[in-house]
């Protein structure tokens, strides 16, 4: 076959339809998402935190079960007037349960190793991050990343700060390869439905990441999907999607779901066949990242990193049946 048909071919097998309806109801017996907050600390005491959310202040009620993170456990302290924190209410009540203050994420490929430094392109999205790497994590973290050195990818999860980045451990472990030699899949084999493997999350708070959506690693490069041209094939089977499409998200490991929007290109998931073992070993390959207010919705603990996932497309091929 000549290769711009055996390339269309292929394409017809991973194209989902991108004007499809959203997919069905989640999977029977999942519990739904918990409420999750984004937002800026304006005041906090043992009873009270006040955010200042997109949708105005925010009160959220607070008890001695709640714990707050900032770099591991951190007290009421760390509340301090003009950080940032992503809050979620425990499911019997509007009380804060868990607050990760400050908390981000930095993924992609080392550019450059200092001494405790490492410049990050976190691909053409999110551009690139300057992390530092106290003494105390480096040894962590060269435990999950024994190539930190340019050409190799990482992931660790930070605290944010007026400088940058500052990592506190390891989001996975780091793939054998190096980043320009991901490993894919068969790119002639069909995509199931449900797909399974990695969920992670990306960012931390702003006002991008405050919504509850995903970045999916095989949104569409051609026409006006809004996907990324050179995106690599992954090792996930995934069907090509659009942004704005709609996939149902189910946590395995907290059995919560939700249907999902995809609010940005995820080409950089898309370079690592890692595997998450939040609760036993999931399939090679991340096929979604969260932002984070989704992915603590859904049961994440943004500090952990990941949960195994089924990801339900819903997709029918041209002719009306499944894959």
């Amino acid at each position: 076959m000549p290769p711009v048909r055996d390339r269309e071919a292929r394409r017809r097998r991973r194209r989902a339809v991108l004007e499809a309806p959203a997919p069905g109801g989640v999977p029977e017996g999942a519990r739904p998402p918990l409420r999750v907050l984004a937002g800026t600390v304006l005041d906090a005491s043992p009873h009270l935190l006040v955010l200042r959310t997109a949708a105005g202040e925010t009160r959220v009620p607070m008890t001695e079960a709640t714990r707050i993170w900032r770099g591991g456990s951190g007290g009421l302290a760390a509340l301090r007037p003009g950080r940032r924190a992503v809050v979620r209410a425990g499911g019997d009540g509007p009380a804060a349960d868990r607050v990760w203050v400050d908390i981000g994420r930095v993924t992609g490929t080392v550019l450059t190793r200092g001494r405790d430094t490492v410049e990050v392109d976190m691909g053409p999205h999110r551009g690139r991050a300057h992390v530092v790497i106290p003494p105390r994590v480096l040894g962590r973290v060269l435990v999950r990343h024994p190539r930190l050195e340019p050409g190799y990818l990482i992931d660790v999860v930070c605290v944010t700060s007026p400088d940058g980045p500052v990592a506190v451990t390891p989001g996975t472990s780091q793939p054998g390869y190096r980043a320009d030699r991901p490993a894919a899949a068969d790119p002639y084999q069909a995509p199931p439905d449900p797909v399974r493997g990695t969920a992670t999350w990306f960012g931390g708070v702003g006002a991008s990441r405050d919504v509850f959506g995903l970045a999916y690693p095989a949104v569409d490069g051609e026409g006006h999907a809004g996907g990324c041209v050179d995106a690599p094939a992954g090792c996930a089977v995934l069907p090509w999607l659009s942004l704005g499409s709609e996939v149902v998200v189910h946590n395995e490991c907290g059995e919560r779901a939700a249907v999902v929007p995809v609010v940005e290109c995820g080409c950089v998931a898309a370079r690592y066949c890692d595997r998450c073992v939040e609760c036993g070993t999931s399939p090679r390959g991340r096929i979604v990242e969260l932002t984070a207010v989704a992915f603590a919705g859904l049961g994440g603990d943004l500090a952990a990193g990941c949960f195994n996932v089924a990801v339900h497309h819903g997709v029918r091929n041209e002719e009306g049946s499944p894959w």
